[in-house]
C-alpha cells in the first residue's frame, strides 16, 4: 500500500480544528493521516508549540506532511516548529483553512505526492465561492 502525505490542521480553537478533522474523514479516505493541534495544552485559546509538533509526529507516516494553520499565531508557532525541526519533507502552507483541508485531503487521498498535496492546496485560494 502506497504511503499518503500527513495533514496538520493547526488552529486556535480545538473545536475548530477537531471538526475540521472529523468533516475531512467523512470526505476523505481512512489513509490520510490528518491530525489536529488546536489551541493550547491547557485547553485555552491559542497555539502550542507541543501541540502542533505533536501533530506532525502523528500525522508523518513517510510520505511527507503538509501543515494548515488557519490564522496569525498558528501560522508563527507552525513555522517555529519547522526552524527547529527542518525536513525538505514538511511544508506550512498558505491557504484557506477549510478549502485547503479539502483540496489537500483529497488530492493525497487519490494518490496524490506531496507536491501534488502543495499545489492543491495553494490553488483552493483562487477557487471562488460562487
Amino acid at each position: 500500500m502506497t504511503k499518503s502525505v500527513g495533514i496538520v490542521l493547526v488552529s486556535h480553537s480545538a473545536e475548530l480544528a477537531a471538526g475540521l478533522k472529523v468533516m475531512l474523514a467523512q470526505i476523505g479516505s481512512d489513509s490520510v493521516p490528518v491530525a489536529a493541534a488546536g489551541g493550547t495544552t491547557e485547553g485555552e485559546v491559542g497555539t502550542s508549540y507541543e501541540l502542533v509538533t505533536e501533530a506532525i509526529a502523528r500525522a508523518d507516516h513517510g510520505a511527507g506532511v503538509v501543515i494548515l494553520p488557519d490564522l496569525g499565531s498558528s501560522v508563527l508557532t507552525a513555522r517555529t516548529a519547522l526552524q527547529d525541526h527542518p525536513r525538505a519533507d514538511i511544508s506550512v502552507i498558505d491557504a484557506p483553512f477549510v478549502e485547503g483541508a479539502v483540496a489537500a485531503v483529497v488530492t493525497a487521498a487519490s494518490g496524490g505526492d506531496l507536491d501534488a498535496v502543495i499545489a492543491a492546496t495553494q490553488e483552493a485560494r483562487h477557487v471562488p465561492k460562487f
